[in-house]
């Protein structure tokens, strides 16, 4: 008996999301360790970014730190949910670096938006990343059904991700401070659908 491959989890989902599980543990329970992912693994922004404690590794380190168990939980179901598939798809290098490209562009976006307005920024999660995932699944296969706890029936992809999308944009366009970085959201999705764009415009990929 054939085991159908989409069942099981390709090797950059598996170790994207043993990483950020260690990083959390390590943090939960390493005091010194949560001291100094705190202090210079958080992607820190302020009205004077080049000065500590801002480092430009902090666009790639953020994705590896949550604010909570329920933070880290939902981000890996949903990279696991829709990395299986995608990374399958695109081939564990060019999804690697899709989820590479969301997590910073998306981090781009929050830090051009706190910029404008000259807020204080401290970002931390692989939401980010993870909201260009769906943004590729609900490209690459939109018409694919799919639940979404709460709503008690199934919706296709491609709705469901414009919904997201325009319900990210009206959160983060109220000014209410919910400690969420809706932009970053709508970020990667903005960053995952220009790659992906330009990968079908280099017949890299085809959709």
């Amino acid at each position: 008996m054939r085991i159908n491959p989409y069942f099981k989890t390709p090797p950059v989902v598996q170790n994207l999301i043993i990483a950020n599980c260690v990083v959390y543990l390590a943090m939960a329970l390493i005091p010194a360790v949560n001291r100094f992912c705190g202090e210079y693994l958080q992607l820190w922004w302020s009205n004077s970014p080049f000065t500590p404690p801002f480092h430009s590794y902090q666009f790639v380190t953020y994705m590896f730190l949550h604010a909570g168990f329920y933070h880290l939980f939902g981000n890996m179901f949903a990279l696991w949910m829709f990395g299986r598939t995608l990374e399958y798809e695109l081939g564990s290098q060019r999804f690697l670096t899709y989820y590479m490209v969301c997590g910073i562009g998306a981090a781009l976006i929050q830090i051009g938006i706190a910029s404008l307005f000259s807020e204080n920024l401290v970002l931390v999660g692989a939401s980010g990343a993870v909201m260009g995932l769906l943004l590729a699944f609900g490209v690459m296969h939109p018409n694919n059904m799919i639940y979404i706890f709460p709503l008690p029936f199934p919706i296709k992809a491609k709705w469901f991700v414009v919904g997201y999308a325009v319900l990210e944009i009206i959160l983060g366009s109220s000014g209410a401070k919910t400690g969420v970085a809706h932009f970053a959201h709508v970020g990667g999705m903005v960053w995952g659908l220009a790659l992906l764009l330009w990968w079908r415009k280099q017949r890299k990929i085809f959709f």
